[in-house]
């Protein structure tokens, strides 16, 4: 559980972190061009997942709410998980709840990574996205593989 908790406190003070310094230095609605590919563009998503559904984004916090907490139950009951399954939820945790404080602060989640010359992608996300990916990821991934091999044995 050590290893949920540094996780998931780091992933939280990461992405509030760089979500303050990006509210304070670019001005909401505008873009900083880091490279050709790489924009900062200061938006605020006051829907969920995509954009979808603008304006019903305390119906998006409810729902994580409810998937915090029940993650944070999950692992106080589990008793045979692997390190790297702590350490994966505590991104989503800690992704996730920072979302949440986007949410109860500003109204809706400051997005600004905003990736260019990739055809059909339009999406501006956070760093509390890219922590619950970081997260999200590996634990399909590797829990395809391992189902797959228990399979085959």
């Amino acid at each position: 559980m050590i290893a949920f908790f540094v996780t998931a406190v780091s992933a939280l003070l990461l992405s509030q972190g760089i979500g303050i310094w990006v509210n304070d230095s670019i001005v909401l609605g505008t873009t900083v061009e880091i490279n050709s590919f790489i924009h900062f563009t200061h938006i605020r998503n006051y829907g969920g997942v995509f954009g979808l559904a603008q304006g019903s984004g305390w119906l998006f916090g409810m729902f994580s709410i409810l998937i915090l907490f029940g993650i944070s139950a999950y692992l106080l009951l589990a008793n045979n998980l692997s390190r790297y399954e702590y350490i994966c939820f505590g991104f989503v945790v800690g992704g996730g709840t920072s979302n949440i404080i986007d949410r109860l602060i500003h109204g809706g989640v400051i997005d600004f990574i905003d990736i260019q010359q990739i055809p059909h992608w339009n999406y501006v996300f956070n760093t509390a996205d890219v922590m619950i990916h970081l997260g999200i990821w590996p634990l399909l991934i590797f829990g395809f593989l391992l189902s797959r091999n228990s399979k085959d044995t």
